[in-house]
């Protein structure tokens, strides 16, 4: 006797692979595609501010762009970043072939009430980690003065609103489309993480190989979680925390939204206190994550099958074709009418029939 066979159960890097139509090509068509709409969709988002910023009367730079401030110029750089989720979403339908939710998890949306989970995890542990960052040395320089409440509400309410999208599209792009598109091709999970984790933080900026350490931990970190967890619920709510306590630390300080650095210039003592919170808050979610039930797989699709080889127009009965029969039609009977018995000769039965 034979046994029925299971249904292959593809993991999160896999899904690339959970359309019935997919093609080793398209993966790669669609990082090609994804880029170059998204280049397109930042250059008219730029086009777009500028023109706005000129008709609202703010002041023009030497290369004839408005100056928005710190509050309204980080706003238009988050956006900038935030586009890239529609440009993934129309990528994995069109190109892709399959729900845009599959690149959210494997259940084919975001799993919204385990994100808050994780969010509610990653506060205690990443505000404690950057507490202590507050208590290292400045290292010569001056400190910045508060900025006050009114200019700090502000840009609070602003950051509560873009920091979040931002984070996920980052999420979507290196944890999700990048990771899919190597696990593709590639059915170990860390040969599809550990290239995003690089690309990731290369795409931060190259400053100090400490910050461009901790941007790799966090890649990894992030790639493992979604992995393990069969969604981006848990690296989005690390990245959407840890942007948002590190940009409402530089909004409360003048000037601190204005400035260059990013998280590949940190030194070494931030670094240390940074992989910290990012062990602890992974080592939280793996002790949820044994006492809570989550998909981590999907089932691979079903092969098409294939069209008939011939399909013949009518049936065919004694070599000639013989069209469908419709009720009602010429020389059929009405819907309801009984229908009487076949003839056997060529006069029929009847009285005549002899």
């Amino acid at each position: 006797m034979t046994q029925p066979q299971t249904t292959e159960q593809l993991p999160y890097h896999r899904l690339a692979r959970l359309s019935p139509r997919y093609r080793w090509w398209r993966p790669l068509l669609g990082t090609l595609v994804a880029a170059v709409t998204y280049l397109v969709a930042v250059v008219l988002l730029m086009l777009s501010s500028a023109a706005l910023g000129l008709s609202l009367g703010y002041r023009e730079d030497a290369d004839g762009w408005p100056e928005f401030g710190p509050v309204s110029g980080t706003a238009v750089d988050l956006l900038s970043i935030a586009v890239a989720i529609p440009v993934l979403v129309l990528t994995v339908r069109w190109i892709g072939r399959r729900r845009a939710g599959t690149v959210s998890s494997v259940t084919g949306r975001l799993r919204w009430r385990w994100l808050l989970r994780c969010v509610l995890t990653a506060v205690p542990i990443l505000a404690l980690a950057m507490g202590g960052m507050f208590l290292l040395p400045a290292d010569g320089e001056a400190e910045s003065p508060w900025v006050g409440w009114a200019a700090f509400g502000k840009a609070l309410a602003m950051l509560l609103v873009l920091v979040p999208v931002q984070a996920a599209a980052e999420e979507y792009v290196f944890r999700g489309w990048l990771t899919q598109t190597a696990g593709a091709y590639l059915r170990s999970p860390w040969a599809a993480l550990l290239p995003q984790a690089v690309l990731f933080a290369a795409a931060h900026g190259w400053g100090t190989p400490w910050g461009f350490a901790d941007l790799v931990v966090f890649g990894t970190a992030a790639g493992w979680l979604t992995w393990r967890t069969g969604g981006l619920e848990a690296s989005i709510a690390l990245h959407a925390v840890n942007n948002l306590l590190a940009f409402g630390a530089s909004a409360a300080v003048v000037g601190g939204l204005g400035s260059d650095e990013s998280a590949a210039d940190a030194p070494w003592q931030m670094v240390a206190l940074d992989v910290v919170g990012i062990a602890l808050y992974t080592a939280a979610v793996a002790w949820w994550l044994r006492r809570r039930r989550l998909e981590r797989t999907a089932p691979a699709p079903k092969p098409l099958a294939p069209p008939p080889a011939f399909a013949m127009a009518y049936p065919y009965v004694n070599g000639a074709p013989v069209p469908p029969q419709w009720a009602g039609g010429p020389g059929q009977p009405a819907p309801g009418t009984a229908v009487p018995p076949a003839s056997r000769g060529a006069g029929g039965d009847g009285a005549d029939g002899g």
